[in-house]
């Protein structure tokens, strides 16, 4: 029997520790990437992932990762996940270096990461049959808001290069999942779009009625990959239920239209 064995970047925190914890539930193996050692050995010791420290912006890094993973057998399945936005300015307003950070993390990473793991996910897909590439995008990326300018931008391409992936592999047994999630709270991402502010970032969620949790996320990823090898989620977008759109959110109790009681 095959030892089913995952990647998944960004796992230092939010959804990406979320998707290692669901993973090593379901009974894989799996190698948490991420800058941040001390984040990624308290991960390795709650579960019983491997871990290995890299920053993904660094094309050594990246082959660096490429090659332990050589050395330590095949995968079966990527979990693009390292991401972020910052800023909520305009694109008159916003800075350029905030922009290209976002491409760095959200696009440029993302290429690198699956240009140089693409030949070990063939050599896994000929162990199970299928190996997934499943890219972590965000609502952002498919409908535009305003404020948000470089982070649009950003996911629109990785939403577009993931298009383009799936395109070029057909006829390979390699299925490409893109996971778009809307309104997620979690400890980080808007306390980074935000500098740091975090009666700002608390902001974000304040009055929402049960916003997604990194745990939703994580479980909608262990779903999609374990479905049927010929079952090719193409994309899967999340929402909580109380927002319709990134500009649409709703603040207080949901309730039923129409109707004075039960």
């Amino acid at each position: 029997m095959v030892t089913l064995r995952a990647v998944v970047t960004g796992a230092s925190s939010g959804i990406g520790a979320a998707t290692v914890r669901a993973l090593r539930a379901a009974g894989w193996d799996v190698v948490g990437v991420a800058r941040r050692e001390e984040r990624l050995r308290a991960l390795e010791a709650e579960t019983g992932a491997s871990v290995f420290v890299a920053d993904l912006t660094q094309q050594a890094d990246v082959d660096a990762l490429r090659d332990h993973l050589a050395a330590t057998g095949g995968i079966h399945l990527l979990v693009n996940n390292a991401g972020g936005a910052k800023g909520l300015d305009s694109v008159e307003a916003s800075e350029i270096d905030d922009w290209a950070w976002m491409f760095e993390v959200n696009v440029l990473a993302l290429k690198r990461v699956t240009s140089a793991l693409l030949p070990l996910l063939r050599r896994g897909a000929v162990e199970r049959g299928v190996a997934d590439i499943v890219n972590i995008t965000s609502i952002a990326g498919h409908t535009a808001y305003v404020g948000g300018g470089g982070y649009n931008a950003a996911k629109f391409a990785a939403h577009a290069l993931t298009e383009v992936l799936r395109l070029e592999l057909n006829g390979e047994p390699l299925r490409v999942i893109e996971v778009a999630p809307g309104l997620v709270k979690t400890d980080e991402f808007a306390l980074v779009r935000f500098g740091g502010d975090r009666a700002r970032a608390d902001a974000v969620y304040e009055n929402v009625p049960e916003p997604l949790v990194a745990e939703d996320i994580a479980g909608v990823v262990v779903d999609a990959v374990q479905k049927p090898r010929h079952v090719d989620l193409d994309l899967i977008v999340v929402k909580p239920v109380a927002q319709a759109a990134p500009y649409r959110l709703t603040k207080g109790p949901l309730a039923v239209r129409g109707t004075d009681g039960p």
